[in-house]
């Protein structure tokens, strides 16, 4: 930590040797657009944008056709089920959320062993030794670890990710060139069933609070998915193919119609970027999970109000070919 900036820190206690003080930094100054990512978890990326303009993620797709089977990959998922921010502050006692660190080039790097090394990106892989985990280090759920090396601008995620001697075993674990659009091989997941990177997908406070301004789609899971992939989704992670069931990549949208005048500030930030750039189906989990990373600024009320929005509200994107093998 630096003594020069105010630091806003959440401290987590009884979750074993790796606990300690999850630290963002707070909005202690004003700062220009172009200033550059800064160091630390949670970190303020300055308005830089994961990925080229062009990218799948950075699309604007308000003005695309909705796909003709829109209405029943609706219906399969939850008509009447509300979008559930599956972020915010702290939920049992961890952040809530997919939490992500940035860290210099100079970061070392440690090895990895994958259990699914076949369709895994091989280490070493710059994990600094308190990268924070999706769920904390007690946590039993997906156990995400997301760390962006601000100056070789490339994104390291892991899967399931636990401490082993000097390094780390995971499930799967991926890497991506963030001035690149090339996507992943096909048919290889990547630190989420889609084969997608998960840090680009989610809700950040640096953005809704800082910058007021979401430019990406956001990720969200569902319940049931379809045994299948879109662009730019890469791997499925179901055995069902019913036709009405949402396939990996599948894109939705706000639409445009919804009034979010009444919203408190943050949330129209959010529901802004789902009318304009929409979400992805990136994994299997909650019906209208949408993602985001834990930051203790927050107002969980806020948050809260997107509850509202109802399945009924959004509308699919037209998809292109759905691959199924």
């Amino acid at each position: 930590m630096t003594s020069r900036k105010r630091l806003v820190c959440l401290v987590l206690s009884g979750l074993g040797a790796l606990s300690g003080a999850f630290c963002w930094q707070a909005r202690g100054q004003q700062r220009r657009a172009d200033d550059g990512p800064k160091l630390g978890i949670g970190a303020d990326l300055g308005g830089r944008r994961l990925f080229p303009a062009n990218n799948p993620w950075n699309q604007d797709v308000s003005g695309l056709p909705a796909d003709p089977r829109s209405d029943a990959l609706i219906a399969s998922i939850g008509r009447d089920k509300p979008l559930h921010p599956d972020f915010g502050t702290t939920y049992n006692g961890a952040p809530n959320g997919i939490p992500y660190v940035v860290v210099p080039g100079t970061q070392p790097r440690v090895p990895v062993r994958f259990e699914y090394a076949d369709e895994s990106d091989p280490g070493p892989y710059p994990v600094p030794p308190d990268a924070p985990i999706e769920g904390g280090p007690a946590g039993k759920g997906d156990r995400h670890i997301l760390i962006l090396d601000r100056d070789r601008w490339k994104l390291y995620e892991l899967f399931s990710a636990y401490p082993e001697g000097r390094g780390w075993r995971a499930g799967s674990g991926a890497i991506f060139d963030l001035n690149s659009n090339d996507l992943r091989p096909a048919g290889w997941t990547s630190a989420d069933a889609a084969g997608l990177p998960v840090l680009p997908g989610l809700v950040r406070y640096d953005e809704v609070h800082g910058r007021k301004a979401i430019r990406h789609a956001l990720r969200f899971t569902v319940t049931r998915s379809r045994r299948g992939y879109v662009h730019p989704a890469r791997h499925f992670a179901s055995s069902r193919t019913d036709p009405d069931l949402p396939p990996m990549g599948m894109r939705v949208r706000l639409k445009a119609g919804y009034d979010i005048s009444g919203f408190p500030p943050p949330a129209r930030v959010i529901l802004t970027a789902l009318k304009r750039y929409g979400m992805i189906v990136a994994d299997n989990g909650g019906d209208w999970f949408v993602s985001g990373s834990p930051d203790p600024r927050w107002n969980d009320e806020d948050l809260a109000t997107l509850k509202r929005v109802k399945g009924r509200d959004f509308e699919v994107v037209k998809m292109g070919e759905v691959v199924t093998k």
